[in-house]
């Protein structure tokens, strides 16, 4: 369920009322470039300001009628606004206002988002720097291959992050545009220089050039950005919801007093909020090919891109902020089981090291085929429970012609598989960075 404080956060950036007070925003906008060239009279836009009021009921009433959203707004202002209201929207045409004001919207939406990330960010590198040392097993179709830690697995999502952070950075400067060339977009009956009056005024940027409307790749960008992020949260969601499965159980969301997990199993612990983000993923990535769609309009406009983009845009920036700020939670939170990770490293009797093994083999002189051959053969004696695969390589006469005991034993130690780590660590998080405690606690992390 979507807490509270979700929707009103960006819900009311998607209202009714919002949207008029921007369509009002983006004609007074104009009305204050014109009169600046005395194309209007002085002050007719700070007195429709101060007189007007959005009435979302009246211009529903009028609609009604009318059948055209813009037309009743419109007739809404003018009914409060008097004589003033006939120097508004003079030259323009109905996309002028929706395409404008929608690039707000998307604007004050991106906002959040961008917090969002930067908060999530925070909480994925106080996550890996805690685990650095955390060793666990690593895995390849589903197989144990060779041992990371927990530390260095959250500082590749870390990244993936701060590349989602960058794309939407641009994704939003991309939509940041502004549109006030009339029908057709040709400025027919408007200056050039009071479009990029009304955007600076706006904080936007003008289009560039454009027809009736802004063009749609625009906003397929924006919504393919969103649908990325959507799908590196269902990755790390995908991870916890394994590791937390009852048989690997090496981490898991924290579990809060009172809550329950199954109707009918009172055992039960269930990743709901990864499961939750996972299925949400798949909305959000829909509705990003539903603005791919979008971008094939009719010549020089049609609105068949309008009722798609009513649902998708506020759905999909709604629920990209509430997937951020619940994996966000979700990880602050996580319970993390070093001693099971150990555990399951061991699950195999040393199977995992049967790479440094061949390696070690071959540099020492042995021909690769004979030593693969070889190391093969005790991997799988051991996979099938007929001793520990330290013991076996180590009764080998082949192996043992080549490696002495102390060589043997080196290819067993877990850690070189992260000697490396600290290297690769400053690349992700520059060079001035503190290992954090893994006493107790790390932030609200568990390490159990």
């Amino acid at each position: 369920m979507i807490e509270r404080y979700t929707l009103p956060r960006l819900g009311a950036i998607w209202s009714q009322e919002h949207k008029y007070e921007l369509w009002l925003a983006v004609e007074l906008a104009v009305c204050e470039a014109m009169e600046s060239l005395g194309q209007v009279p002085h002050g007719v836009a700070k007195r429709i300001r101060k007189i007007v009021k959005i009435a979302p009921k009246r211009i529903a009433e009028i609609e009604r009628i009318t059948k055209h959203d813009v037309i009743a707004f419109l007739e809404s202002v003018a009914e409060q606004a008097g004589k003033d209201a006939r120097h508004l929207h003079a030259g323009l045409t109905s996309s002028d206002i929706l395409d404008t004001a929608l690039a707000l919207q998307l604007v004050e939406a991106s906002r959040i988002i961008h917090t969002d990330l930067h908060e999530l960010l925070d909480t994925l590198k106080g996550l890996a720097l805690a685990h650095q040392d955390t060793l666990m097993v690593g895995r390849s179709h589903g197989i144990h291959g060779e041992p990371i830690s927990f530390g260095w697995k959250v500082a590749i999502w870390f990244q993936e992050f701060q590349r989602h952070q960058q794309r939407f950075q641009s994704a939003t400067e991309d939509i940041r545009v502004g549109k006030l060339s009339g029908a057709m977009g040709t400025f027919a009956h408007l200056s050039p220089a009071i479009e990029v009056g009304v955007c600076r005024r706006l904080g936007l940027q003008p289009a560039p050039i454009s027809n009736q409307v802004i063009q749609r790749d625009r906003h397929a960008a924006y919504l393919t950005a969103l649908a990325l992020i959507a799908g590196s949260i269902e990755k790390i969601a995908t991870e916890i919801r394994h590791l937390q499965r009852t048989e690997v159980l090496e981490a898991e969301e924290f579990f809060e007093k009172g809550q329950k997990g199954s109707s009918a199993m009172p055992h039960k612990r269930n990743p709901i909020s990864s499961e939750n983000l996972c299925g949400l993923a798949r909305v959000v990535r829909s509705n990003s090919l539903a603005a791919m769609e979008n971008v094939a309009l009719w010549h020089e406009r049609d609105i068949s891109h309008s009722s798609v983009e009513r649902i998708i845009l506020p759905d999909s920036t709604i629920l990209i902020d509430y997937m951020l700020v619940r994996l966000t939670k979700t990880l602050s939170k996580l319970v993390v089981y070093p001693k099971k990770m150990q555990a399951t490293m061991e699950q195999t009797g040393g199977l995992i090291y049967s790479q440094r093994l061949l390696l070690a083999l071959i540099n020492k002189g042995a021909i690769r085929k004979d030593a693969y051959e070889r190391v093969q053969q005790h991997a799988m004696a051991a996979w099938k429970g007929d001793g520990h695969f330290q013991d076996l390589v180590g009764g080998d006469p082949f192996i043992r012609r080549i490696l002495t005991k102390k060589e043997i034993a080196d290819c067993f130690d877990p850690r070189s598989y992260i000697r490396h780590q600290r290297q690769i660590f400053r690349r992700v998080f520059g060079p001035s960075r503190k290992k954090a405690s893994l006493s107790g606690k790390t932030g609200s992390t568990q390490i159990l």
